[in-house]
């Protein structure tokens, strides 16, 4: 009966602050931060860096592995414990300070179905010189646009819809209309779609698992 009124839960006991190295290495710590004599506290605040790095060897080969260590031990003694340590002393400030938010990309492009990276792809090519490679690379843009717009759209698209969406991307720096070229035709893109499909073997069952009942005995 003693034994169970004496049983501990955890619970009851003080939240770790760092619960991947267990409540017994809490302790360890907390055994430190009570050690008067400053020889004695640092070679007990050395030993446990040891101990810590035995526990988790994967990172003995990270940049910085031994800051790592030492600053997880000043916040498991919630920057109580006083030795000398080999690194800068990170603040419970700093720590505690909220980051910056993050500056997500804000895009809302007007032809949705093109993707981001189709503006970017044109204005790299508004960029290069007039010539050969910038033709070739607005022609390339052109045909990916006509691509993806039947990806999502219709089965069917006229090149002079994609040169009206181009000319618009690109602020009318580029005009293919204007030169007359022809893209490829819709058909070889929905060919080379229906090959990457799927294929179904036609007169042949496919395999299924079926549950069976079977006799137990």
């Amino acid at each position: 009966m003693n034994l169970v009124e004496n049983l501990e839960y955890n619970t009851e006991r003080t939240k770790l602050i760092i619960p991947e190295y267990g409540r017994h290495f809490q302790k360890m710590v907390d055994h430190a931060i009570s050690i008067e004599d400053d020889e004695e506290r640092n070679r007990v605040a050395q030993a446990i860096i040891s101990v810590m790095g035995n526990i988790q060897p994967h990172l003995r080969d990270v940049p910085d592995f031994h800051h790592k260590l030492w600053d997880q031990l000043f916040i498991m003694s919630d920057f109580k414990l006083n030795v000398d340590s080999p690194f800068p002393v990170t603040s419970k400030e700093t720590l505690q300070k909220r980051p910056e938010p993050l500056k997500y990309p804000q895009n809302f492009p007007k032809y949705r179905f093109y993707g981001n990276n189709i503006k970017r792809m044109i204005d790299v090519a508004v960029n290069w010189e007039k010539g050969d490679m910038r033709d070739g690379l607005e022609y390339a843009i052109a045909n990916h646009m006509k691509k993806c717009y039947l990806n999502w759209n219709k089965d069917t698209v006229e090149d002079k819809a994609i040169f009206k969406h181009l000319y618009e991307l690109s602020d009318g720096q580029i005009d293919l209309a204007k030169e007359g070229e022809n893209l490829t035709d819709s058909g070889q893109f929905l060919k080379n779609r229906v090959a990457k499909s799927p294929k179904t073997t036609s007169g042949k069952k496919t395999q299924r698992t079926h549950t069976r009942s079977k006799k137990r005995y």
